[in-house]
């Protein structure tokens, strides 16, 4: 790794010459910035990986059995083990997939499920992403290039070799797929994740497409090829939300999304990866209850533990809540990417007075967790080996007979000392994770 850290700067430069960036819109403008590579990787040892696999399995098996359920018979609500108000207010909950079976009956294609460690070893999940998780492209192109820049260090290191996900990505979408052809749809260049769309695309040899290279037709979705003319779509891995996905079901002014594919999705003549209506999963008020999901419908016990969590909506939690808030974190449900996280531990007695009446008039809207104290990671600056917080969002494919955990992963860490906030639109950078091999 040594080899690495001294090509660190040529590494980088070579990141940014691939275009390996991270786009953001704040204040109504788009900003495209470098998302930072530290050479130090994480190393996760094989019986360490080998748990968090079957961990990530079981998991992602529950939360697909919940979203085929929670739009089909919803059991789980009709049994008291979730209230039905955290189903049917969550903003993911979407009445247009009621009663929609997708092609195979994949809903979670691509999990990305972020982690940390703390310091006594054990591993949290803080979040289910199951709508268009984005980062497995950057520690593949990373991995690529740092092989470049020392392959001696790849032959010795006696790690997993992370190049099988676009065969993984490929063999899923094609095992779900109806007739016709696979591929990826972007909203174009100005999307934060534009990089890896492309890449994503090169890679699987699935033709990257826009809104205006596709069309439905008698509930069918084509792809407009340059050489072949109108070519059947059967899978599509779109990179939109489900807001813009489709104007005649969901946005009206959505000038990004493919008018009908709604319709050919319902008839069952294309798969949607991700499918439509899987932000009720990744809730921040229903993750609080995926533990319970992973008993009721596998009947195991959960090998992954969730960050001690409160829902304020529950009486007693909430009493709970208003008597620590000083040492909690607040997450507010609507928010991502780091934004709408408050500490507990920076305000004034005013400022938490004023959270716990937001609380009390929504209590619907705010989760509150313990503070864990994961672990910091070294990272290489210019003045020398820092430590900073770091997580680790792991990638889980399903396809139509198999669930795959990527033996990789995109590790973020913090670049601002002390802060526990590690997303790349909250500035920070990232690292390869090396799984080590038997």
């Amino acid at each position: 790794m040594d080899s690495l850290v001294r090509n660190a700067s040529s590494i980088n430069d070579m990141l940014t010459r691939y275009g390996v960036k991270f786009g953001i819109y704040k204040n109504g403008r788009f900003h495209e910035q470098l998302f930072p590579f530290d050479p130090m990787a994480r190393v996760i040892e094989a019986c360490e990986w080998e748990h968090l696999s079957r961990g990530l399995e079981q998991r992602v098996r529950a939360l697909n059995a919940f979203l085929s359920d929670i739009y089909g018979s919803r059991r789980i609500i009709t049994d008291g083990v979730i209230p039905p108000e955290f189903v049917f207010s969550s903003p993911g909950f979407l009445k247009a997939c009621d009663g929609v079976r997708p092609p195979a009956g994949v809903y979670a294609h691509i999990a990305g499920i972020d982690l940390v460690q703390a310091v006594d070893k054990t591993w949290y999940v803080l979040e289910d992403n199951l709508r268009i998780p984005s980062g497995a492209s950057y520690p593949l192109i990373a991995r690529e290039i740092c092989r470049r820049a020392s392959p001696s260090t790849f032959r010795g290191a006696g790690i997993v070799d992370n190049r099988a996900y676009p065969e993984m990505l490929s063999r899923m979408m094609r095992s779900v797929a109806a007739d016709g052809i696979c591929v990826v749809m972007t909203p174009g260049r100005y999307n934060a994740a534009f990089f890896e769309h492309s890449y994503l695309s090169e890679k699987t040899g699935f033709a990257l497409a826009t809104n205006e290279d596709l069309l439905v037709e008698d509930n069918c979705l084509y792809y407009k090829d340059m050489a072949r003319g109108r070519v059947r779509v059967g899978a599509v891995y779109r990179r939109i939300s489900d807001d813009y996905l489709d104007p005649l079901t969901f946005l009206p002014e959505s000038l990004i999304g493919i008018p009908g594919i709604m319709d050919a999705y319902r008839a069952g003549n294309v798969a949607v990866i991700n499918a439509p209506g899987n932000g009720v999963a990744d809730d921040k008020g229903i993750y609080y209850f995926v533990p319970r999901m992973v008993k009721y419908y596998l009947g195991e016990e959960p090998i992954l533990k969730n960050a001690p969590t409160y829902l304020p909506f529950f009486e007693k939690d909430r009493g709970y809540v208003f008597e620590n808030l000083g040492r909690l974190v607040i997450k507010d449900v609507a928010e991502a990417g780091g934004y709408g996280v408050v500490f507990g531990r920076d305000m004034s007695a005013s400022e938490l007075e004023g959270w716990r009446e937001r609380i009390r008039r929504e209590p619907r809207r705010f989760i509150v967790q313990e503070v864990i104290d994961f672990i910091d990671l070294p990272v290489q600056e210019a003045q020398g080996v820092v430590y900073r917080k770091a997580d680790l969002r792991a990638f889980v494919l399903t396809g139509a007979d198999f669930v795959y955990v990527w033996p990789s992963g995109l590790t973020r860490f913090s670049r601002v000392a002390d802060s526990f906030v590690v997303n790349s639109s909250q500035g920070g950078g990232f690292k390869d994770t090396w799984v080590k091999a038997r």
